[in-house]
């Protein structure tokens, strides 16, 4: 079977990193300029470059967010910035806007282009446009459905490739074009700085009712009425490849490396078992089950198989569900000892019952029962951000598996 891409967020080089071991085919992340994710991190010019070699030397392609909609004065320091990374092979470049596409291709002529969500990409006669234009993939809207899909796969060259995404937050504007946050604060979303007014509390107030506030639902503490449920098409991998859909792409350059692991491990092993053996392809509960164990949203199907109604929305809260801590992530394991360099990163005790996951593999879980500090030290609990401990394990753990605890 044609393997299809699983496409992972990198907000940073760490989560690069993460992603890469975690089961990642492709990365996607942003620069200091021109990426819509401004409170991602991002990374300078030399970390996308330590980053793309890291992910070359794994098999890893890297595709680079470069989707703002330009203004005149942004025209001029995206052709210096070019300059700058022109010489790194970055593999594709997620474009939205014509003048920054123009700008790519002048600078980088064999530069691979992909059209982002943002370009509101819904038929197969806009593919085609955008395919003689020189884009190479098209990043489906999220308001597609799974036929419009099968249809635009049907009527466009085989040599376009449809990207769609399979995970992560939705918006409530088309495809990501929302003017509330420019509005409401004077944060341009399509320039990387959207404040998420859709996850505000509103109330209605009448006008001549100055001070008296009223709930849109029957919640009188408020209401979500922008707030959409989280996209998750972990258990639709069979009808997402008949579709035609090439690349599966997780949402969430601004989610943790907890998050990361879990999220891009459960889609990894979902599209290994189909591709392996399609016909007798059999969804397994604990994928699910084991990626709700990082902080995650109420789930819906979005657009892919009926327009959404109020069942995906949530109008009485934004708040996360997170029923398990990350606590640590392995640096080094002794094999000999059995004894793991851990980084801390939320507070654990002797006697804490812990689970410890890695890229591959079921999780196990054990007693904390023997903890250190770096010069061997003995300690009863671990509140230090970052803190680096010695901790024995009761099975190998290599670098970057995480140990959780429940709540």
């Amino acid at each position: 079977m044609k393997k299809v891409e699983l496409l992972a967020p990198a907000g940073d080089l760490e989560k690069l990193k993460i992603a890469v071991e975690y089961g990642a085919d492709a990365v996607y992340f942003g620069g200091e300029m021109f990426s819509l994710r401004s409170g991602a991190g991002n990374m300078t010019v030399e970390e996308i470059r330590r980053g793309v070699e890291y992910a070359h030397s794994r098999g890893v392609r890297c595709h680079m967010a470069m989707n703002v909609y330009a203004h005149n004065e942004d025209i001029i320091p995206l052709k210096a910035y070019l300059k700058e990374i022109r010489d790194i092979p970055i593999d594709a470049f997620i474009v939205s806007d014509p003048s920054v596409m123009a700008a790519i291709q002048e600078a980088i002529p064999d530069a691979e282009l992909h059209l982002s969500t943002q370009a509101n990409m819904t038929n197969y006669v806009t593919a085609g446009f955008w395919h003689k234009m020189g884009v190479k993939r098209v990043v489906l809207a999220r308001e597609l459905m799974l036929d419009e899909i099968r249809e635009i796969r049907e009527k466009t060259p085989e040599s376009l490739e449809l990207e769609g995404f399979v995970h992560g937050a939705m918006c409530i504007s088309y495809s990501g074009r929302c003017l509330l946050s420019n509005f409401m604060t004077g944060r341009d979303a399509n320039r990387g700085e959207c404040a998420h007014p859709c996850r505000y509390k509103y109330r209605l107030e009448e006008e001549k009712r100055p001070g008296e506030y009223w709930p849109v639902d029957e919640d009188d503490r408020g209401t979500y009425i922008f707030n959409s449920k989280d996209l998750c098409l972990l258990e639709h991998i069979p009808q997402l490849m008949d579709a035609g859909i090439t690349s599966f792409k997780i949402e969430g350059r601004m989610k943790s490396i907890f998050y990361l692991a879990h999220v891009i491990k459960a889609y990894r092993r979902a599209i290994d078992t189909y591709c392996e053996d399609p016909d007798g392809y059999t969804f397994q509960r604990e994928w699910y089950d084991e990626m709700c164990k990082a902080s995650h949203r109420e789930f819906t199907t979005g657009f892919y198989f009926r327009k959404p109604t109020n069942e995906d929305q949530n109008y009485l809260t934004s708040a996360y569900t997170r029923d398990y801590s990350f606590t640590g992530i392995v640096r080094s394991y002794d094999e000999d000892t059995s004894i793991a360099l851990v980084e801390q990163r939320n507070k654990m005790e002797i006697g804490d019952t812990i689970e410890v996951f890695g890229p591959t593999g079921s999780f196990f879980t054990q007693k904390l029962e023997y903890m250190t500090d770096e010069e061997g030290n003995s300690l009863q609990s671990a509140p230090h951000p970052q803190q680096m401990l010695k901790i024995k394990l009761d099975k190998p753990a290599g670098p970057n598996y995480m140990l959780r605890k429940e709540k």
